[in-house]
């Protein structure tokens, strides 16, 4: 099997299955919750009482991108260890790691900031984090897409792809 084959093929079964893997659909719980708390951040700031129910809801989708941030990292973990050592596509791979682990430290930071701020108080140092960690994040998804659509890991063959067309 050459390189590129291996990095289409899960080496265990809870990475899910071939063509089909689970990083990329669990990765939807962090973005999602990031991204509504800063909508939420949005609300609160532009309220008049900085005290809401906006700003509590924030640090609580933090507290949930967290976790699923943490989940989604197990998965894509396992699909960087199908990747090839040596190659651009592991470089690639590790370097979108690295600046997911830098956008949760920050979202960590952030939700020990507003934990310590009040959570339901909403805080302009709470949004700024939660920007500068968004754009972290964008700038990884780039690179996921690249590994996933340049690179094909994880993704079946054209053979395989063939039989829908």
């Amino acid at each position: 099997m050459d390189s590129t084959q291996q990095a289409k093929r899960p080496k265990t079964a809870l990475a899910g299955p071939y063509g089909h893997p689970f990083h990329p659909v669990l990765v939807t719980v962090p973005i999602g919750a990031w991204v509504a708390s800063v909508v939420f951040d949005i609300v609160a700031l532009s309220a008049d009482d900085k005290e809401s129910a906006f700003a509590e809801g924030a640090q609580w989708l933090i507290g949930i991108g967290i976790v699923g941030a943490v989940l989604a990292a197990v998965f894509g973990l396992m699909d960087l260890l199908t990747i090839p050592r040596g190659t651009r596509a592991f470089t690639t791979g590790i370097t979108h790691m690295v600046l997911n682990l830098v956008a949760v430290v920050l979202f960590v930071v952030n939700f020990f900031v507003r934990a310590a701020d009040d959570a339901d108080e909403a805080t302009v140092l709470g949004f700024v984090l939660s920007l500068i960690a968004l754009a972290i994040l964008g700038a990884s998804g780039w690179l996921g897409g690249k590994l996933a659509y340049t690179y094909g890991v994880r993704v079946a063959d054209e053979s395989t792809q063939s039989k829908g067309f």
